[in-house]
């Protein structure tokens, strides 16, 4: 009835986030599951096929427009704050802060490193799964020097467990918390390299305390992928004499307070004199 790459929901959570499906499974009852990537939220989830309903290509053309909507009104908000920064200083040229975003998932890398592009921001994407990052962050910083590091991937409250502050508790919180350490470990100070770590419902104090700049989530909230990019856009275009508001970082982002948070984060903007005509 299903295959891999088609789009659902599930009817025991009524329908309202859409999924490709990214594995199907068959246990030893032969009774079918499925494993699920949401379209345009970091959510990796699995569900037996007598939950799922196949979505028709205007259902999914019809949500995809409201994302599409959500997406073009925060990059309009965020053009629009840029081009109010900089009027008054067109003498000077910007050299904005670099990125290098570890993801484990690689569609919604691409989707990211897209995006990036589309802002003006350098940025190099690698996919590495949310395990390997830890062991293998220090050497990628080191052969790719960068101001601003993005650690994503799937995360998640396990199902039946109940302390929020263990990280046991979680897919993969432990994997980022422990990257965002060897990362510090590389590069201490918070203001040389900026972080940001975490998936859906990830444990955000964690992630934080292990010195991170910004996480999720801090309501165990479902993130959108451009989440951190809308975020990453806002320091790498913020001079590195000003310090960001967090308050108004976080405006800029799909999920708002629920979804991501941080401490306040000196920009990584560079501003050059004199602009070459040339």
């Amino acid at each position: 009835m299903f295959q891999v790459g088609d789009i659902v929901a599930r009817l025991s959570h009524r329908q309202d986030i859409y999924f490709h499906i990214d594995q199907l499974k068959v246990n030893l009852k032969g009774e079918g599951s499925a494993i699920l990537k949401g379209i345009n939220l970091r959510l990796l989830a699995d569900a037996p096929i007598s939950d799922l309903v196949a979505k028709s290509p205007s259902e999914v053309a019809n949500y995809e427009r409201e994302d599409s909507k959500l997406i073009y009104q925060k990059l309009h908000k965020l053009t629009s704050q840029r081009k109010v920064d900089l009027d008054d200083k067109r003498e000077f040229f910007e050299v904005p802060g670099r990125v290098i975003q570890l993801d484990g998932d690689q569609d919604y890398l691409n989707q990211c490193i897209k995006m990036y592009r589309q802002m003006g921001i350098d940025a190099k994407g690698i996919c590495k799964s949310e395990i390997e990052q830890p062991r293998v962050i220090r050497k990628i910083l080191q052969e790719n020097p960068a101001d601003i590091l993005v650690l994503t991937g799937h995360d998640g409250f396990i199902y039946g467990k109940k302390d929020f502050h263990s990280n046991d508790s979680y897919r993969s919180s432990r994997y980022f918390v422990e990257s965002v350490l060897e990362a510090r470990r590389f590069q201490h100070n918070r203001d040389a390299l900026v972080i940001f770590a975490g998936a859906c419902q990830s444990n955000y104090e964690a992630i934080l305390s292990a010195g991170a700049n910004f996480a999720s989530s801090p309501k165990r909230m479902l993130i959108h992928a451009f989440d951190p990019v809308f975020i990453v856009e806002r320091i790498a275009f913020t001079p590195t004499d000003q310090i960001v508001s967090v308050k108004d970082i976080l405006t800029h982002t799909i999920t708002g307070t629920d979804g991501v948070g941080g401490v306040e984060t000196r920009g990584q903007m560079r501003r050059g004199y004199p602009r070459s005509p040339y």
